[in-house]
């Protein structure tokens, strides 16, 4: 198939830019080429896709079979799309979130027909607003929409609830003997989903005829506590991880920012539903269990000494936080 992504190099992305590939998929990415030949095989062409007129003029004369943007959070990012790919696609796919799913949850079983609500988080609430647009689209002019919300993946990154993902800090506190927070009492239920997994899933639906007018989500079936990704984490290091439990609330607190991330997301015990996604792409199987996906994670921070970074300003904001924390406890 003719695959066009938008963007293409970020951490669920690249590696199912690199499965897409192996499966034969004359694949396309455009993006603004930061990360030149990061996926070997793919053809890009470089453009700021958020400017319009730089977007129409880069795919000018092109059409695909489908056509995925990764980097879609807005209703006008969407609108952007309708306007490019009307007539150039047989199938879009836009990249949700599971944060999308209603919070607080009145089932810990997540479907795709759970409501979509989220007071916390603006982000879901924008994804939501994009879902809405899309569906609307395919309803009144059939626009060839499939929606995937993918929860908690990571491959590159690493899958925390407090901290920067991206950096090496919790890592560093953890081999330190640092505390590191661990929101609640730690027993919250929670998936994390390997990006190579993820690919198996969501390469299924491409080109596939009945995915469209159709949402679906993409997890690991792998219930996990926040204590044992943390402990994993650990274990991956060699460092039994110095663990402070500190409530959701009391975070939110001293630390407005992590309302979306916390009580619009990854506060909730959640177990998703995966038989629908299983139904339509037989092959579907989360393989790669979290205590070996986590260590794979490591492994490239290793490989690329660059990435290692300690953020001190995220060390202090912990600091910050368990400081007051153990002040309020006294």
């Amino acid at each position: 198939m003719k695959v066009l992504f938008i963007g293409g190099t970020g951490n669920i992305s690249t590696a199912v830019s690199r499965i897409a590939i192996e499966r034969g998929n004359q694949l396309t990415l455009l993006n603004r080429g930061q990360q030149t030949g990061k996926v070997k095989g793919a053809r890009t062409i470089k453009a700021d896709f958020y400017n319009l007129t730089e977007a129409r003029e880069a795919i000018a004369g092109e059409t695909y079979d489908v056509v995925v943007d990764w980097i879609a959070y807005t209703p006008q990012d969407i609108q952007r799309d309708l306007d490019l790919f009307s007539q150039r696609t047989a199938q879009f796919i836009f990249i949700s979130s599971a944060s999308a799913y209603q919070k607080p949850p009145t089932d810990v079983i997540i479907r795709e027909s759970t409501p979509l609500h989220n007071p916390f988080w603006e982000y879901s609430r924008n994804k939501i607003a994009c879902e809405e647009l899309l569906i609307q689209a395919y309803r009144e002019h059939a626009f060839p929409v499939t929606i995937v919300r993918p929860s908690h993946t990571y491959d590159r990154y690493l899958p925390i609830a407090v901290g920067e993902w991206d950096k090496f800090t919790l890592v560093d506190r953890i081999r330190q003997g640092k505390p590191i927070i661990v929101h609640g009492d730690g027993t919250s239920l929670w998936a994390v989903t390997h990006a190579e997994d993820f690919a198996i899933g969501f390469l299924g639906l491409l080109g596939h005829p009945r995915s469209l007018g159709q949402a679906f989500h993409i997890t690991s079936d792998e219930l996990l506590t926040w204590n044992h990704i943390y402990q994993a984490i650990g274990a991956a290091i060699g460092v039994q991880p110095n663990i402070c439990h500190i409530s959701s609330d009391f975070i939110v607190k001293v630390a407005p920012e992590y309302l979306g991330p916390l009580w619009g997301d990854k506060s909730w015990s959640v177990i998703f539903d995966n038989s629908k996604i299983k139904s339509f792409v037989p092959e579907y199987k989360a393989v790669i269990p979290f205590h070996k996906g986590i260590q794979q994670t490591l492994a490239q921070f290793e490989a690329e000494p660059a990435r290692k970074i300690i953020d001190e300003a995220d060390n202090a904001k912990m600091d910050r936080i368990i400081n007051l924390h153990n002040q309020a406890s006294k």
